[in-house]
């Protein structure tokens, strides 16, 4: 099962989003519970960078299974904001995931 583990400061704003595990919807290479959570994580961490001009603070495993993304600290609220609105779309998205397959995806 994939879970993604989102933090929250005191202001519930997002400080960083943690995605471990594995699906296993499908034959490795056809999981499409896996391939969509990697489109929406990875596609939001792009979208940061391209539009925010943001590099969030990422740690990942070579073989798969593991992202860590944090928010860095210091940038100007417009750009916070931004960064925001992009990172609750993208658990938006995981969300819709996790309601229609619930056994391989959850968000917490």
């Amino acid at each position: 099962m994939i879970t993604v583990l989102i933090e929250r400061n005191a202001n519930q704003q997002i400080d960083s989003f943690t995605m471990s595990g594995h699906a296993d919807s499908g034959p490795h290479g056809h999981d499409l519970v896996c391939a969509g959570a990697s489109a929406v994580s990875f596609g939001a961490v792009n979208a940061i960078a391209a539009l925010c001009s943001v590099e969030l603070d990422i740690h990942m495993e070579e073989e798969g299974g593991f992202l860590r993304c944090g928010v860095p600290t210091g940038l100007d609220n417009t750009t916070y904001e931004k960064v925001q609105l992009l990172l609750e779309g993208m658990i938006v998205s995981l969300q819709s995931m996790a309601e229609e397959y619930s056994e391989y995806i959850e968000i917490k």
